[in-house]
């Protein structure tokens, strides 16, 4: 999608006060959960307009008792924003690109979210510089990381929101650098548990008297290293609220521009 392009040193992906927020997006919902698995677009204080029915939004947690609008939400924003809620987490989320790849070629990722009390997720898509991929997900239900061996391996690490008593927001800003990451694609340390038990219950099986490949050996050659080429795509599952999401190339201490702010509503 960027790939041919010039890229400034921050790129907006998604806007939740555009014109056409998710033109760059695909959405996906689970189509047995009409009432639950919701995507759409209204205001953060109001929760307005609702989305059609049957979909029924889920009860944000409260923050503060002493909020001076009475709803105990902290502070709120009042412009549009994404919604974004399921039980099934997997199959509601928001992509982008659709289809393809993205091709930027920052290393910061930067998301405005809002915590619903709900668990949550998302994931990147980088690749190196050989062309060797790998998923990054990041979820507020890991506990500690881990890496799962596949054809695009997958790196799992814990994201949380501060803690209710120490905020007066649901509001937080969460940035990543993606390219610090590529080297726990290759940490053995972090392969998770079952693949030891896996490869102990069929060591005669599959090896005899040989001894076992080790698990660095079984990772070389296929998971990214080195140097970070670019990300291949973006997605944000459920359970969330979210404002902007955008791309960067210093991290959080650039001069944003003025819009990039978050503004609370009186």
């Amino acid at each position: 999608m960027f790939a041919h392009s010039v890229q400034p040193p921050i790129v907006s992906l998604f806007s939740s006060t555009g014109s056409e927020p998710l033109a760059l997006w695909t959405v996906s919902k689970h189509a047995e959960l009409p009432e639950d698995s919701v995507v759409c677009l209204f205001e953060d204080t109001s929760s307005a307009p609702a989305p059609p029915e049957p979909a029924k939004l889920v009860a944000s947690p409260p923050i503060d008792s002493d909020d001076e609008h009475g709803r105990g939400q902290g502070r709120t924003l009042s412009q549009t924003v994404l919604h974004i809620q399921s039980p099934d987490i997997r199959s509601t989320y928001v992509r982008c690109p659709p289809t393809g790849s993205l091709g930027l070629k920052h290393p910061w990722i930067h998301l405005q979210v809002r915590s619903l009390g709900k668990e949550w997720a998302f994931e990147v898509g980088i690749v190196d510089r050989a062309g060797r991929e790998g998923i990054v997900r990041f979820s507020t239900f890991q506990r500690t990381p881990r890496l799962k061996p596949a054809e695009l391996p997958i790196l799992h690490l814990p994201v949380s929101f501060p803690q209710s008593s120490h905020r007066l927001t649901g509001w937080a800003i969460i940035n990543v650098n993606l390219a610090n990451l590529l080297p726990r694609f290759s940490d053995v340390s972090l392969l998770e548990e079952e693949e030891e038990e896996e490869e102990d219950a069929s060591e005669d099986e599959d090896y005899g008297n040989q001894p076992r490949p080790r698990k660095k050996a079984r990772l070389a050659g296929v998971v990214p290293s080195g140097t970070m080429s670019h990300v291949s795509y973006v997605k944000v599952y459920a359970t969330c609220r979210l404002r902007r999401l955008w791309f960067s190339q210093t991290g959080a201490t650039v001069d944003l521009p003025w819009e990039f702010e978050l503004y609370s509503a009186d």
